[in-house]
């Protein structure tokens, strides 16, 4: 066999709300190896997420709008570059389960990061919000590479 079937990591669930997928995004989330700020970051903006939530008077939580907010990030399609007869022809490629979950969660963080707020808890706060209504940079990124496979989709029977 030529590829190798990667191990897909098992998480240890974070500390405050008990969900692996808390600590996956933290993971990312994390710069020069400062762990502990990295969850502090989070957490604010779990904070910052509750009071936007009760100011909009909506049901959910801080921990499911943070959820839903990355559900509506996650792409179900790459485009890959393939070089077939001198030139480089896009191809639409369905993405694995693991897979989607990091490109939405690196998603979010680079679209939070760019954003032009005080703070990171800030700034990831409002981008979770913006996910979570269907708005903002991240969902922006993640309909322009649906609309890039959408586009190539003559060149999908070329699949790797």
């Amino acid at each position: 066999m030529r590829k190798i079937k990667k191990k897909i990591k098992k998480y240890q669930p974070d500390p405050k709300f008990n969900d692996s997928l808390v600590t996956r995004f933290v993971n990312h989330l994390i710069k020069s190896g400062k762990k502990g700020l990295a969850y502090k970051i989070f957490y604010n903006s779990m904070k910052k997420i509750d009071l936007i939530r009760e100011k909009e008077k909506e049901e959910k939580s801080a921990l499911d709008i943070w959820k839903e907010g990355l559900k509506n990030v996650t792409p179900h399609v790459e485009v890959r570059s393939r070089r077939m007869g001198g030139t480089n022809i896009q191809i639409p490629v369905p993405i694995s389960n693991h897979s989607k979950i990091t490109r939405a969660i690196k998603l979010l963080i680079t679209c939070a990061t760019a954003r032009k707020e005080k703070t990171m808890a800030n700034k990831l706060a409002l981008e979770v919000w913006d996910a979570f209504r269907e708005q903002g940079e991240s969902i922006r990124r993640k309909e322009n590479i649906h609309k890039m496979a959408e586009a190539n989709k003559a060149f999908s029977h070329f699949r790797f």
